[in-house]
């Protein structure tokens, strides 16, 4: 199946199951999910994988067992394709339409030091500063984890100090009800958009 974009019954599917998420819902509209959601994301996926590696696709189904939310399915289909440990690119579909993203969405201790060494270091830090404004002088959001405090070490004036708050760090661009997320072309829209990111993902695995 080549992907042909993902059609209208996509989004109302979500819309529709933000109003009521119940296992009633989901297996009357199951094969919705499967013709309309699931497998033109397959379809996405695969025409992207030669050049960024094999996507996971996330399962619909929530995880409740320790969540005060108990309702049983996500709003959002999403995939992510792994460059690191926690770091890669991510697409998703939902009501609000199409989101694509890049980052890392979170990091252990001893990594975490490493990304907030090379953003104190002026060489690497002002490289990091650089192409995070360009990117987001381009559409892109910088989001993310941050501390509201000084992370230990670091002083509240550092030149860089709204980076070093970071937990984690996440680029994210939506194409919300576009027209093209219903064609072809977000295929080749949202590999222009990974590509434009790579910099940044290259940045982070390499100074974590």
């Amino acid at each position: 199946m080549s992907f042909t974009g993902f059609p209208a019954a996509a989004l109302d599917f979500y819309d529709d199951l933000e109003m009521d998420n119940s296992k009633t819902f989901w297996t009357a509209n199951k094969q919705v999910y499967e013709e309309s959601v699931r497998a033109p994301m397959v379809a996405l996926l695969a025409g992207l994988e030669e050049e960024f590696g094999a996507a996971k696709i996330f399962r619909p189904y929530r995880d409740v067992r320790f969540a005060k939310d108990k309702t049983p399915y996500k709003t959002a289909q999403g995939a992510f394709i792994a460059l690191g440990p926690s770091t890669g690119y991510y697409v998703q579909v939902a009501a609000p339409g199409v989101r694509v993203g890049a980052g890392f969405y979170e990091a252990p201790a001893d990594r975490l030091a490493r990304i907030r060494t090379a953003i104190d270091e002026d060489r690497r830090g002002k490289e990091l500063e650089k192409l995070l404004a360009e990117l987001q002088s381009a559409g892109w959001d910088l989001g993310g984890e941050k501390l509201k405090t000084t992370p230990r070490g670091y002083n509240a004036d550092h030149p860089r100090i709204d980076l070093l708050r970071h937990k984690s760090m996440t680029l994210g661009k939506s194409y919300g009800f576009e027209p093209i997320i219903h064609t072809a072309a977000l295929a080749n829209e949202i590999r222009q958009a990974w590509r434009a990111t790579a910099p940044f993902l290259d940045w982070v695995t390499t100074n974590a």
